[in-house]
């Protein structure tokens, strides 16, 4: 199993509860990089950078970042270097993201994905792994180049 981290802010704060609770149970590690609690005023940024820094650092394998939307969190998220986020609604992106682009933070909107499809998506996301296959590795050395 994984250590996986998680943010969210009051737009998502019910889901990653709950999405917290399934990664615990399926034997995953979870580090919650809050928010600790519902608050209507909260910002995404507060929560969702340091889970993008603990991705990029390797403190955890994997991110999960959830704001009303998702967008705000992806956006945020893909500012820190080596951290290639992506909102994702759909089953073939959350494997695909990982298994071609080397996606280590998936993000979604807890007003837009319910629990049962956000766990499916999860779990696509955690389960893929990164192909390595040269065409991916050259398509993610350009990108790395633009975070120098």
């Amino acid at each position: 199993m994984a250590r996986i981290g998680i943010a969210a802010d009051h737009g998502g704060f019910r889901l990653k509860e709950e999405i917290s609770a399934k990664l615990q149970s399926a034997g995953h590690v979870v580090v919650d990089f809050g928010a600790s609690g519902l608050q209507e005023t909260d910002d995404y940024p507060d929560f969702v950078v340091p889970l993008a820094q603990a991705v990029a650092s390797g403190e955890v394998e994997r991110g999960i970042a959830i704001c009303g939307s998702g967008v705000g969190a992806c956006i945020a998220a893909n500012k820190i270097p080596q951290v290639r986020a992506a909102l994702i609604h759909d089953a073939f992106s959350a494997h695909q993201g990982v298994e071609d682009d080397n996606m280590n933070l998936i993000c979604l909107g807890g007003r837009v994905v319910g629990p049962s499809l956000a766990w499916e998506l999860i779990q696509g996301f955690l389960d893929a792994q990164f192909t390595a296959a040269d065409r991916h590795k050259r398509r993610l050395a350009k990108i790395s180049a633009l975070e120098r």
